[in-house]
């Protein structure tokens, strides 16, 4: 039985990995098989990539930053990911396709069209059961990105582009949007906003109503003192 394929999407310092390591860390104790990947990366090839995508010193063109992110994609999905779920367990994704749409469709001005077919080859079709979408208050989510001591080239950029990239992951959240991007999958936005141990019960709700057996009710949400 194939396996589930989750993702976690969002705008720089809205709080997705640690979201992400959390949700991972709440499957993981309630029994499932889950193998966690970001992307870029995943893999050798993947965070060789990543490093050179992140490099707050290199610049690339807008086309070669989208084909190195396929280039990364199509190589976790090959390695990591179709072997995972071929195997019954639960894949949760920092990162996928909706933010290749997104940073480099909506805030690069790339052609969603051609973004499409790029990666198509890098998916084969793949398409996520799933994908909690974080949302906070842009001021918000740029003051968290500005605190951390080393932000990489896409948390550099200029207020413009992250609001388009907040622009577009709104949209993201709306059925038209979705329905016009059906290798998207069903996306749901979460509001990540308050303390983390809020935000992750957010996401388990969610994963609890689209799959009820997923998580039991009782258990799967750590507590941390701050």
């Amino acid at each position: 039985m194939r396996g589930l394929l989750l993702v976690l999407e969002g705008g720089e310092g809205v709080g997705k990995t640690t979201q992400w390591e959390r949700l991972a860390e709440a499957l993981q104790a309630s029994g499932r098989d889950v193998v966690a990947l970001r992307e870029p990366g995943g893999t050798e090839p993947g965070t060789r990539i990543r490093e050179l995508l992140l490099d707050p010193e290199i610049s690339l063109a807008p086309a070669t930053e989208a084909l190195l992110f396929a280039a990364s994609r199509a190589e976790l999905l090959a390695r990591a990911v179709r072997p995972a779920l071929e195997r019954g367990a639960l894949v949760l994704l920092d990162r996928f396709l909706l933010s290749t749409y997104v940073y480099q469709g909506r805030a690069r001005g790339l052609d969603v069209q051609a973004l499409r077919r790029v990666n198509a080859l890098a998916t084969g079709g793949l398409v996520p059961d799933y994908t909690l979408l974080l949302s906070l208050p842009l001021e918000e989510a740029r003051q968290r990105a500005r605190a951390r001591l080393l932000p990489d080239r896409l948390e550099r950029e200029a207020e413009a582009f992250h609001e388009r990239v907040a622009a577009g992951f709104a949209e993201a959240s709306t059925i038209a949007w979705q329905g016009a991007h059906p290798e998207c999958g069903p996306i749901v936005a979460i509001d990540a906003t308050g303390n983390r141990d809020a935000v992750t019960a957010r996401c388990i709700e969610a994963l609890r109503h689209r799959w009820p057996e997923l998580l039991p009710a009782s258990g799967g949400i750590m507590h941390h003192t701050s």
